[in-house]
């Protein structure tokens, strides 16, 4: 928690202010606090004189960042999938896991056994490692649950993780992620009876704050997700989706014309989806965790991303599946090394970038207003943040007040 009024001193900024000086950085700068919010931020010797009575804490020349966001997260779950992560290694086929009982299903079997506490006993096992790189800000998806009951549980579980923890946590509701077992081969029973009824159940319990869904050929039609973003629309909640992971179905398209927050993963993104994600505003959420993990070949389109001026942010994924990864830090280096994106798109992609993928307007910038979330390192360049491995130069997080 920021002191009511404190003054940061003795520091290096990286502001990621729009403009031509790279990564907004301020050199010797300092940053006022007041009532958990950035006051002023600049050069030190242009500190306004309403601000040098404040108290004083000087970061021996650190650089400060925004808060770290992860804009894209399943931290919520029940059990993991190591054996299946060894049964691949060893030879077996997608076919053979599932019929052994691993995959989605083992996952969902594993979060409907678990009941609040144990869920939320496991997700802060995941979420203090997370807190320990720099996160301030954290989104968390229902989708394991896949019945009424189980989806509420996992956003209640969700939202007691932003009670018990110093982080923001913001929810989506994300029934349409597979169809169960129990409604094998019925997708629109299964929209119908038990993805749209949870879904208002959780609006009514004040559970969610975006819509989410998996637009893909194992998993949900365009005219399915459609009508799940309808409700979603109806209710006035944000829409974001799964779209373009293994192939394209147009997902990103009909996010972008219900003017979705963002497109996640995107391997499969054509030049219209582009045009229409940038048209719409949406956010490009980059995903190299599932990538990698599963050994993906087709890669995001960033260069046309980057033509067309769509804002991308990059998020862990984590989840016990696709991507067991949770580091943010980590994410920011397979960014660039895996598709090419530059330290400083990595490092607004996890702060300025991630704030919009989430709706949030008073987040990832070091700018008078925005909330207090800052991140103090012990490094001499923004670019170390993305260019080491397994390595964590957190000095400390600075957490502002709730909001």
């Amino acid at each position: 928690m920021a002191k009511t009024e404190e003054l940061l001193t003795d520091l290096r900024a990286a502001t990621l202010a729009d403009g031509n000086v790279p990564y907004g950085m301020i050199e010797d700068a300092a940053i006022a606090l007041r009532d958990g919010r950035i006051a002023w931020v600049g050069a030190a010797a242009e500190l306004p004189e309403e601000y040098r009575g404040f108290e004083k804490t000087a970061l021996g020349g650190r650089l400060v960042t925004p808060g770290l966001i992860d804009c894209h997260s399943h931290i919520v779950h029940g059990g993991d999938r190591a054996v299946e992560f060894e049964m691949r290694l060893n030879g077996a086929s997608y076919e053979e896991v599932a019929r052994a009982g691993g995959g989605i299903v083992s996952t969902v079997t594993a979060t409907r056994q678990a009941d609040e506490a144990e869920l939320l006993e496991d997700a802060l096992k995941r979420v203090d490692v997370l807190i320990a790189e720099g996160v301030t800000t954290l989104e968390i998806k229902s989708g394991y649950g896949l019945d009424v009951e189980t989806e509420l549980r996992m956003l209640r579980v969700a939202r007691r993780i932003g009670e018990v923890r110093p982080i923001r946590v913001r929810t989506s509701f994300l029934g349409a992620h597979a169809t169960p077992a129990e409604y094998k081969d019925r997708d629109d029973a299964y929209i119908d009876q038990v993805c749209i009824p949870a879904l208002r159940a959780a609006h009514a319990e004040g559970l969610v704050d975006a819509v989410d869904g998996f637009c893909e050929g194992i998993a949900f039609s365009t005219a399915q997700i459609a009508r799940v973003f309808y409700v979603a629309k109806e209710l006035g909640l944000p829409v974001k989706l799964h779209a373009e992971q293994l192939s394209n179905l147009g997902g990103a398209k009909l996010a972008a014309s219900y003017g979705a927050l963002s497109a996640d993963h995107i391997e499969y993104l054509d030049e219209p989806g582009v045009e229409a994600m940038a048209a719409a505003g949406t956010v490009a959420v980059i995903l190299p965790g599932a990538f990698y993990t599963l050994r993906e070949t087709q890669a995001p389109p960033i260069a046309a991303l980057r033509e067309h001026g769509v804002p991308m942010a990059l998020a862990t994924d984590v989840n016990p599946g696709s991507s067991p990864l949770t580091s943010l830090l980590l994410t920011m280096n397979m960014g660039c090394t895996l598709f090419r994106m530059t330290p400083e798109e990595a490092l607004r992609g996890v702060t300025q970038h991630a704030a919009r993928a989430l709706g949030l307007t008073d987040q990832g910038r070091i700018a008078p207003g925005q909330v207090a979330d800052l991140a103090v390192w012990d490094v001499k360049h923004p670019a170390e943040l993305a260019y080491r491995i397994g390595f964590n130069p957190l000095h400390k997080r600075i957490f502002g007040a709730s909001t």
